[in-house]
């Protein structure tokens, strides 16, 4: 067996390495570097469930970070299970073929309740007094108080919200290095998200990309020299690349506007009430999954995407991925977005009346992607003070919602989730055996091919 890292740097690019990235650069020209199609769509949850199983979205049936679920009738984002991605796993395989070998794998998504031998992924607590206090879970349980005990807490913030920055990667690049220390694993799945934040805020070609490059590039070229120096395999991959986008598409309203948008008045705010709608979109970057409750009108529904300014192509779910668990789980039709814009999920039409949950940072009772999460609020006079306000109450045991994200979805100015984008957008492969991979399909076997040591 050949011990392997694999190291995922969300958002990477050919078109983003270079003088910012002198030491990724570096180890580009000491292997070889490809780039290719990315999955559809090309988000993190999909793209990941592909190279773990060497399977398209037919048959592993993860459709998106999100979708709505029938039977619940509700929509689903951001789930931890494993048991959601069809098929058998790289380590399952590797290890029925390799007597002894090991998997880690350290935040890569769908963690939980996996057959990999170590896991690390964000999981925060929630008590009944309606707190939410920060952690991670692992696999094995007591692998977390162990790893937080020498690693110290996980810098949650910065994974996600308008904190999110290097901090986050930095904790996650420790504890992959951490648990080489201390179990040896065959193989080391690292995910590292920091230019996936940087990006969507500022777009690709902002001036304020450089530094956060320099400081990916630091993290990556340290976990390189570990990894060498202890005569493991380096791969470097990313998921997608992020186009640079200037539109957001508000289909849900556009819904309501003909009266196929049920929302429900809770306490003054809306909600959206997904069962008793005739139509709703789930968006997901540059990527809406449209649900049609009232099949009737599929026909109308379609003719009207036609129309919408910003959208590029409808998608009929059944031509893509026939009548396996991706078709279940997907909208009945897919709208792809213009290279330039991408989907929110608002639904309102009086940010008055927006739900509580709309100014916070909360991912999983949105029924949407929301990349405005990024932001503070720039109306908002003393974010800060605010802020410290709430972790004072907090603290004090006492409730309080933290509702400093704007609403201003022209805030965003890059995305990710098309599949038919220009080469300088699509995600790379960093490694020995990168003149085999051609999809995202083949990534599987060119990991497979650097543990057998092909």
């Amino acid at each position: 067996m050949n011990r392997t890292a694999v190291i995922n740097i969300v958002g990477l690019t050919k078109s983003l390495m270079g003088e910012r990235t002198p030491r990724i650069k570096a180890f580009a020209d000491s292997v070889a570097v490809t780039a290719f199609v990315p999955a559809f769509p090309a988000v993190t949850c999909t793209a990941q469930s592909v190279y773990l199983t060497g399977k398209d979205v037919e048959c592993h049936g993860v459709v998106g970070n999100g979708w709505y679920d029938r039977e619940a009738a509700e929509v689903k984002f951001w789930k931890q299970s494993n048991h959601i991605v069809h098929g058998e796993k790289i380590w399952d395989q590797l290890r029925r073929e390799l007597p002894g070998f090991t998997c880690a794998k350290m935040f890569w998504w769908y963690n939980m309740y996996s057959s990999a031998d170590w896991a690390v992924t964000p999981r925060p607590m929630y008590p009944a007094d309606g707190r939410k206090v920060f952690d991670v879970h692992t696999q094995p349980m007591d692998l977390r108080e162990e790893m937080k005990e020498d690693l110290g807490d996980f810098p949650f913030p910065s994974f996600w919200g308008p904190a999110a920055g290097i901090a986050s990667s930095q904790w996650i690049a420790d504890s992959a290095k951490w648990i080489e220390t201390k179990q040896q694993p065959t193989l080391n799945l690292v995910y590292l998200p920091h230019l996936d934040y940087c990006l969507q805020q500022y777009g690709p070609d902002a001036p304020e990309i450089t530094p956060e490059l320099h400081a990916i590039d630091e993290v990556v070229g340290e976990l390189i020299d570990f990894y060498q120096q202890r005569d493991i395999e380096v791969i470097l991959l990313s998921e997608y690349g992020i186009s640079k986008v200037d539109k957001a598409i508000h289909l849900n309203r556009e819904f309501r506007k003909r009266g196929w948008i049920q929302v429900k008045d809770e306490l003054g705010l809306e909600t959206l009430d997904c069962g008793g709608c005739q139509v709703f979109a789930v968006a997901d970057h540059q990527v809406a999954h449209i649900y049609i409750n009232d099949l009737s009108i599929r026909d109308e529904v379609r003719d009207f995407l036609e129309t919408v300014e910003g959208i590029e192509e409808i998608r009929d779910t059944q031509q893509l991925w026939s009548d396996g668990i991706a078709a279940e789980r997907a909208g009945d039709l897919i709208a792809v977005a213009e290279e330039r814009a991408w989907f929110t999920y608002y639904y309102w039409e009086d940010d008055a009346v927006a739900p509580d949950f709309a100014r916070c940072v909360d991912i999983h009772r949105k029924p949407g992607y929301d990349p405005v999460e990024l932001f503070l609020d720039p109306e908002l006079s003393f974010p800060k003070a605010k802020i410290a306000a709430f972790l004072l109450k907090k603290k004090l045991g006492l409730r309080g919602l933290l509702d400093v994200i704007p609403l201003d979805a022209s805030l965003v100015k890059g995305s990710h989730g098309r599949d038919r984008v220009l080469e300088s957008e699509q995600p790379v492969f960093i490694g020995k055996s990168a003149s085999s991979v051609t999809s995202a399909e083949s990534v599987y076997q060119a990991i497979l091919s650097s543990i057998r040591g092909d």
